[in-house]
């Protein structure tokens, strides 16, 4: 059986994995931060910024050709959005919490009879002293388990 601790690091890990990937161009250059501009009321382009020159689209493709009219590839506003707002470095901060998560687990798990959802436990072992005022292990685990594809 998977300890909640290896699904918060398994999440985190795709969830790197996933972020460091997408901070790249297809020129395999490094982007920075992305966002979406609207072209009209429906539609926009998702964009990347790159450190050192302009903005690159992420997307692929489009209606040009022989039979198409011309237009750079789109997505919907609310899609676009969404995208922009969860870009890779929020991906990489999400892993941290996650990775966060799964060691102050596995440190009140090593206590003994102690449950993560406790408030205000003050935790001494090692010479290391820590207190917890509030668990998100339930809240990680739905995040972890989104990432990896199954109901949060």
């Amino acid at each position: 059986m998977t300890s909640p601790a290896d699904e918060l690091r398994t999440a985190a890990t795709r969830l790197r994995a996933l972020a460091t990937a997408a901070s790249t161009d297809g020129r395999n250059k490094p982007t920075t931060r992305w966002h979406f501009a609207k072209r009209d009321d429906r539609t926009g382009y998702l964009y990347a910024e790159t450190p050192d020159g302009p903005a690159i689209k992420l997307l692929l493709g489009g209606s040009s050709g022989p039979y198409g009219r011309g237009m750079h590839p789109g997505m919907r506003t609310q899609h676009g959005e969404y995208a922009a707002a969860m870009d890779p470095a929020v991906g990489l901060a999400l892993a941290d919490w996650l990775e966060h998560e799964a060691a102050g687990h596995e440190a009140v798990q090593g206590l003994g009879n102690v449950t993560t959802e406790l408030l205000n436990i003050e935790l001494e072992q090692d010479g290391y002293a820590a207190q917890i005022t509030h668990s998100t292990l339930q809240q990680a685990l739905a995040v972890a388990r989104a990432i990896l594809g199954g109901q949060p």
